[in-house]
């Protein structure tokens, strides 16, 4: 197989890509100087592109040595509204809004990815659809695009997605066969009591009591409502109700949210905290009204993906750069969305240095060494390209 070393110029080029990105980010569904500018450089590269939608772009490259399997490659674009405290000389210019899960570095990645891919399209058989996904960190965004037609006009085979994760070594590569993330899904509970003085409770119906009483059934439900061995979340982390120190609450309206890592409890959970909030709160003589809204499905790795994939990283790496993860996480990404419609494989790409800070995703000194931009698009393209010329 050719060796898909970058070129020092194209690598300077994805730093200072990089860079621009990283300097100008934009909240979900507002990606347009975002699209423009990646518009812009695909211009430069003579490489051809759609917009979809508002903000998405989607590239297909064409093999021509013949049909092949069609490959999707996905890489999100929105940013955070985080204040950012990292200190870069390139740090973001918008107010209020940075790029803290990484996505600048996917975009320039995929970004990268193309032009290896477009440059050796005389070599590999079948198609690669790129596609920039605006609004990951919203809901709906990926199902937008599927019903946009990003999976079809001709069909996409399987998939695969990144994320730069600074729970990994440098350079490393985090993947499990089965669920990788979990679901999730958000409920709200309104709970409607009576209200009255304190000094006479006996005249009143708590709503506030009520939710404890909430609180305490949704811990059953997790704790002996499900399988221990199959990963449950329910969160309560908003509780708003009461006016006063001498008043029975009449009112409590309760939000959080429920993960979960196969269909089946994912179904099972929503159920089960629609029923038991009813006959709880009903039972207490107050009215329980449940508001459950389905986001992010999980995303579950395709084992037969999953395994090519493995063993590309291997070839290209080594067996030591390859992490099979022992649990799924049990955060959410709409990727899940195009895994339950084409067999895929989403994957870890560590960026933790030994001896240097690794903030989390999400916080406002998050950042990365850009000298994990060039290994990801080798591994992107080392692995599509072994795909679709030895078809393994």
């Amino acid at each position: 197989m050719e060796s898909v070393e970058l070129q020092e110029s194209l690598v300077q080029q994805l730093y200072q890509i990089r860079r621009h990105l990283h300097q100008y980010p934009e909240l979900s569904f507002q990606e347009f100087a975002t699209c423009d500018f990646l518009c812009s450089r695909l211009n430069e590269w003579g490489i051809p592109y759609k917009r979809v939608g508002d903000t998405g772009v989607v590239v297909d490259i064409v093999g021509e040595n013949g049909k092949g399997l069609h490959i999707g490659l996905r890489a999100d674009m929105d940013a955070l509204p985080i204040q950012e405290k990292t200190g870069l000389p390139f740090s973001s210019l918008n107010n209020g809004v940075m790029h803290a899960c990484g996505h600048d570095g996917h975009m320039t990645i995929l970004l990268g990815t193309v032009y290896q891919l477009y440059q050796r399209k005389n070599m590999f058989r079948g198609r690669v659809r790129c596609i920039f996904q605006p609004g990951e960190e919203a809901d709906g965004a990926a199902e937008k695009m599927i019903e946009q037609g990003v999976l079809s006009h001709p069909p996409i085979d399987e998939m695969l997605a990144l994320h730069l994760w600074p729970h990994l070594p440098f350079g490393t590569v985090g993947v499990r066969y089965g669920a990788m993330t979990a679901s999730c899904d958000t409920f709200a509970i309104e709970i409607e009591g009576k209200g009255g003085h304190s000094a006479r409770p006996h005249q009143a119906i708590d709503a506030i009591a009520v939710s404890g009483n909430v609180l305490q059934g949704i811990s059953y439900l997790v704790m002996k409502e499900t399988n221990p061995v199959d990963p449950v979340v329910v969160h309560v982390g908003k509780i708003l109700g009461g006016t006063a120190t001498n008043i029975v609450a009449d009112r409590v309206i309760m939000e959080g949210t429920t993960r979960a890592v196969s269909k089946e409890t994912r179904e099972k959970v929503k159920e089960r905290l629609v029923e038991l909030v009813e006959q709880m709160v009903t039972s207490f003589g107050a009215k329980a009204k449940v508001t459950y809204s389905e986001g992010h499905p999980p995303v579950i790795n395709d084992r037969e993906v999953t395994r090519a994939f493995v063993e590309s990283v291997e070839e290209l790496l080594g067996a030591e750069a390859v992490h099979i993860l022992t649990e799924p996480s049990m955060g959410a990404d709409d990727f899940g969305a195009f895994a339950e419609r084409v067999p895929s494989t989403y994957f870890r790409l560590g960026i933790c240095r030994e001896g240097v800070p690794c903030h989390d995703l999400h916080h406002p000194a998050f950042q990365f060494d850009e000298k994990i931009i060039p290994l990801g698009v080798k591994i992107l393209t080392h692995s599509v390209f072994k795909r679709l010329t030895e078809g393994v």
